[in-house]
């Protein structure tokens, strides 16, 4: 991990709160003006710090203890959650996350991992591709809300893992 890229730790109760607001702003940043109202309202600051306290276990970071810069999120053989602070950008620590990711998919035995992007987050997409992610097809996923369920096409990309 050269050019001072911190290393990837899984989340403890301290990072609790700055992940929570990591996840919702970064979330904000990358999907402002390209999803439906009706899910974009139900995006709060408290849905994220609840959904963040029923993740945690499973979160792994990067930076200090109580100021991550970065967190990923797997579920099943999904890349479920990727998020990285602005500050971080353009550090390499992305890379360092979604190795860390890729890996851990990896070692659970998936061997075709997937990823949901929303559409138009060209960002997004590009790292994504830049990392070796394929897009597959436009899909329809049931995304998790307070609400329930809520149906949100997606750019769908995976990548083949090495066994």
């Amino acid at each position: 991990m050269s050019l001072g890229v911190p290393h990837i730790r899984d989340a403890q109760p301290a990072d609790l709160a700055p992940l929570a607001h990591l996840w919702w702003s970064g979330w904000r940043d990358g999907h402002d003006g390209l999803l439906p109202e009706a899910l974009t309202r139900l995006r709060t600051l408290e849905s994220f710090q609840e959904r963040t306290d029923a993740a945690l276990p499973k979160v792994r970071t990067l930076g200090p203890v109580g100021a991550p810069l970065g967190f990923h999120l797997l579920k099943d053989d999904e890349l479920y959650q990727f998020y990285l602070a602005p500050e971080a950008r353009g550090t390499g620590a992305a890379a360092v996350l979604m190795a860390d990711a890729e890996t851990r998919l990896a070692q659970a035995g998936v061997t075709t991992a997937w990823l949901a992007c929303a559409i138009g987050n060209a960002r997004a997409a590009r790292f994504y591709e830049k990392a070796g992610w394929t897009m597959a097809r436009i899909e329809n996923v049931p995304t998790e809300t307070s609400e329930g369920l809520f149906p949100l096409e997606v750019w769908r990309y995976e990548k083949r893992l090495a066994g």
